[in-house]
């Protein structure tokens, strides 16, 4: 029996609901656009790492421009989102705090990823999150309703029936209830924000799909960075956004005083989970080592810590 962990594609394939085939566009950034798809590569042959960061550095500087000169510099968002996809965006909604106290991602990040998403020919585009506060408070508190409003996006109220017993086939996890949005999507972009969590040390991109399933989040927690890579291997997003405008760095990972924000102006844009991860960790003055989950997602071939391996391009506004 093959125990390689199966992938979200994987589970979609085996139950009938995924298409074959991505194409790539033309290139705007010469060698780095040949590595810029969000195709999985054939059997035994990985996919090249790469990596954008954007930095805010103007006092004024809009996080919703630098969003959007971020996906220009990695190529435009039609390189990972084709005419009439549907996608769901996985933020990290799940408590009930105002945007400014970084527990949260930042509206302003959702909304420019949707309206790229909908300039690309997005049939749908959708918010999902398995949110620890009750959701209603969550999505009105963090910003999230609005941005659905203004944007049409479809915000996804997460409910006991739309949970789907999947096997993961993780290295410890296996059945266990998935939030159904996700494996129906065409595509998925995580989009988390970045900050301490008394458990796993941070979360960040990986640990987000916790909120991607149902179930037990205290059985999840059990051996959690184990736990957090077996559900970055089943999701596998096309891209990972960080959000690191504001970092929570004390008092994670619910927060709530502005004295345990720091204001970094940085946004991480990655096809490379464990590198997104990687490089937001720095962001904390923490190595790959200090990172169980980082450690464990390198080992399994998630992807790399070792970021001098990746293609890597900057922009700032």
């Amino acid at each position: 029996m093959n125990n390689e962990p199966i992938t979200r594609r994987e589970s979609l394939k085996r139950i009938g609901r995924i298409s074959a085939g991505i194409t790539i566009g033309n290139g705007l950034l010469g060698p780095l656009t040949s590595i810029l798809a969000n195709a999985e590569a054939p059997k035994g042959q990985p996919i090249a790492g790469w990596m954008v960061e954007g930095l805010g550095e103007k006092p004024d500087y809009s996080i919703k421009t630098l969003t959007r000169r971020v996906f220009d510099t990695a190529g435009g968002i039609s390189k990972f989102i084709n005419k009439g996809d549907v996608v769901v965006l996985k933020p990290n909604i799940s408590w009930a705090q105002a945007p400014d106290l970084a527990v949260t991602t930042n509206p302003e990040v959702m909304v420019a990823v949707i309206e790229l998403c909908q300039e690309a020919g997005a049939k749908k585009v959708r918010i999902a999150d398995n949110t620890i506060n009750d959701a209603g408070r969550c999505f009105a508190v963090t910003g999230a309703a609005g941005v659905a409003e203004k944007t049409g996006a479809d915000l996804v109220y997460p409910r006991s029936s739309m949970m789907k017993k999947m096997n993961l086939h993780g290295h410890r996890l296996d059945v266990w209830p998935v939030f159904t949005p996700f494996v129906e999507a065409d595509k998925i972009i995580n989009l988390p924000v970045a900050k301490v969590h008394g458990l796993s040390v941070l979360t960040l991109g990986m640990k987000n799909w916790i909120g991607g399933v149902g179930g037990r989040r205290s059985a999840l927690h059990q051996d959690i960075h184990q736990s957090i890579v077996d559900l970055a291997q089943f999701f596998k997003p096309q891209l990972t956004l960080i959000d690191a405008t504001r970092i929570l760095i004390a008092n994670g990972p619910s927060g709530g005083s502005s004295s345990d924000v720091k204001i970094v102006n940085r946004l991480i844009l990655s096809n490379d989970p464990v590198a997104a991860d990687t490089r937001a960790a720095q962001l904390f003055g923490k190595t790959p080592e200090d990172i169980g989950f980082i450690r464990l997602g390198n080992k399994w071939g998630l992807g790399s810590s070792d970021l001098d391996r990746l293609t890597r391009r900057s922009v700032s506004l």
